[in-house]
Formats: structure tokens, sequence, C-alpha cells
């Protein structure tokens, strides 16, 4: 068998286009698995995002009946309807901000593809050294 060394140069660029594509084609599965992953943090921020929307539409409701039983009760109806529906609006408002973070850019980057990608850029430059 022949060591390493003995290879001739066509043998040498076959092995390295060989390996190149190989390792080109491991990098894409490695992005389409990453970028699967962050599809799915995309939609628990549609999860969180639609939950605040529905807090919000519930804070209009009960701003609505808290006015009309205020209004029938010894307390200011303005104060009670204000409290009722600042409580609920802050709930939604939070997880409308959960939900931004969630789906922020830096949040969905195939960050280890990206990372693995320059490595073998890397690797590669030094083995043509």
């Amino acid at each position: 068998m022949d060591s390493p060394d003995a290879r001739s140069l066509p043998q040498l660029l076959a092995s390295l286009t060989t390996d190149f594509t190989s390792l080109v084609r491991n990098e894409a599965q490695l992005v389409r698995a990453e970028l699967n992953e962050k599809l799915g943090h995309l939609t628990k921020a549609a999860g969180e995002l639609a939950a605040g929307a529905i807090c919000l539409f519930a804070a209009l409701i009960v701003l609505l009946q808290a006015l009309v039983i205020a209004l029938s009760k010894i307390m200011d109806p303005g104060w009670a309807a204000l409290l009722v529906g600042v409580v609920v609006a802050v709930i939604g408002v939070v997880l409308l901000r959960l939900g931004i973070k969630t789906a922020e850019p830096a949040n969905i980057i195939p960050s280890r593809s990206v990372r693995q990608v320059g490595k073998d850029a890397a690797l590669v430059k030094d083995q043509i050294k």
C-alpha cells in the first residue's frame, strides 16, 4: 500500500476534490438541521405573540366589564376600570416582549454552522499551504 506521501499530484487533487465536496455536503446538512431548530424557535415566538395578543384583547373585554360593574359599585368607576385594565395590559405586553425577543435575528442565525464553516475554511487553507 502506498504511503500518503507517495501519491501523485493528480491523486492528491482528486482526493482534495472528493474531501471538499463531502465537506460542503456535510456543512449543508448541518445548516439545514440548524435552520430547522431555529424554525422551532420562531414557532414558539409566534405562540408567545399570539398569547400576548389574546391577553390584550381580553384586557379590552375586562375593561368594558369593569366599567359596567364599577358604575354600580361603591368604587369610583374610572379607578376600578383603570386598575383591572392596566394589570391585564401589563401581562399582554410582557408576553409580546418575550415573543419579540425570541424572534430576534440573533436567535435565528445558524451560528454553530457559521462557526463550523469558518473552522473548515481555516483547515482547508492550512492544508493547501
